[in-house]
């Protein structure tokens, strides 16, 4: 019998058990996709769109808080560097709880004076997105490395608080050591007890 073509596809093959050439039919669905189908597709589309969404943000929260601590950590690390390069005493003060800038003592005369002979470095003040937590006054670099926060000489801590749990959300400042850290409690005080260093 010679193979007819309906619209669906013909096959031959060697038959299994040797006796010649077997056959097979495929007929084509001529009725494309049901409604149904599609609801269920853009319906699992949907959910899994939603749930990567609140996953995203949540992501980018925690990615913004560390960026931030690690931008500050980094022109801090830097300050101190340049001050013992330079020979020359450098400051880092927090004029408003979303910007930050550092100085240099051009004038030599060992004090913070914005006014009156310090120099801003060319890329300060620098705007974060969340809010810092610093009580610690003027920071001051000396030429020798030493740090000392003005208003407590032996250290202080700054914090970002934030719901995000990022990995890094606070600085611990002594004389001898700039560490990034995390908050332990975050509705706790900001200070180096509860900022553990990482």
């Amino acid at each position: 019998m010679p193979p007819c073509f309906d619209g669906g596809f013909l096959f031959y093959f060697p038959s299994l058990d040797g006796r010649g050439e077997g056959r097979v039919d495929y007929q084509m669905k001529e009725d494309g996709v049901t409604l149904i189908e599609l609801i269920v597709v853009v319906s699992v589309i949907g959910i899994l769109v939603v749930a990567l969404g609140f996953t995203f943000q949540g992501w980018m929260g925690k990615y913004k808080v560390e960026n931030q601590i690690k931008q500050i950590y980094s022109d801090l690390m830097n300050a101190r560097a340049s001050a013992m390069q330079r020979n020359r005493e450098f400051f880092a003060d927090f004029p408003t709880t979303t910007s930050y800038r550092i100085r240099e003592d051009t004038d030599e005369n060992y004090r913070s004076d914005l006014v009156a002979g310090d120099t801003i470095l060319q890329t300060y003040p620098k705007t974060v997105e969340n809010a810092v937590t610093w009580a610690g006054g003027t920071i001051i670099f000396d030429t020798k490395g030493i740090v000392q926060p003005s208003l407590t000489p032996l250290g202080a801590t700054l914090c970002v608080v934030t719901t995000n749990d990022p990995d890094y959300n606070c600085i611990v400042i002594s004389q001898t050591r700039i560490n990034m850290g995390k908050l332990t409690n975050i509705g706790g005080a900001c200070n180096a007890t509860n900022c553990v260093a990482k």
